[in-house]
């Protein structure tokens, strides 16, 4: 299978991820602002696809899942997780390909730069449509809110990048 047929196959599976994996947790009474299901299958598709099929991962993940689940509600929450997300695959993907920075610093990196365009996002929709948020106040709640779903990240995705980049290696080295 060439690069580009593998790089879309991997961005179908995470596409399909994150609007499944939301719908799970909220079976089990986990919503999403908490544990934020969604961010995991867009910051793994920063580290498995390249800078502009991870920035469209990020932006299309809300949408099409708001528009088949209601999840996030489409305005405003659906465009700002897009201008979010998109912004996670696309820094995060930069940052390790162009960067050569670790999966955690890498990590790290994109979930700031996520946030800012989040803000920024909510800024933009409060002078176009007069919505009532305050971009700080909204990102300062996501940020408290989001811990445990922030944690959750720096501990599984990383140790997940780290053991899909070795199977890779190893099943290279066997062919």
């Amino acid at each position: 299978m060439n690069n580009k047929t593998r790089e879309l196959v991997i961005g179908g599976l995470l596409l399909a991820t994150g609007i499944l994996l939301p719908m799970v947790f909220h079976m089990f009474g986990m919503t999403g602002p908490i544990v934020l299901p969604m961010h995991i299958p867009v910051l793994i598709g920063g580290f498995l696809l390249s800078p502009i099929l991870a920035l469209f991962l990020g932006i299309i993940t809300p949408i099409i899942s708001g528009l088949l689940t209601g999840m996030p509600v489409m305005f405003p929450m659906s465009i700002i997780m897009a201008c979010e997300l998109g912004i996670y695959g696309l820094v995060t993907s930069l940052a390790t390909r162009k960067l050569k920075l670790s999966p955690l610093i890498a990590l790290i990196i994109s979930m700031i730069f996520g946030r800012i365009a989040a803000a920024l996002a909510v800024a933009v929709l409060v002078q176009l449509f007069g919505i009532k948020m305050n971009p700080i106040v909204y990102i300062k709640g996501a940020i408290i809110t989001g811990i445990p779903g922030i944690l959750i990240q720096i501990v599984i995705i990383p140790s997940l990048i780290y053991a899909i980049n070795a199977y890779m290696k190893n099943k290279t080295a066997r062919i």
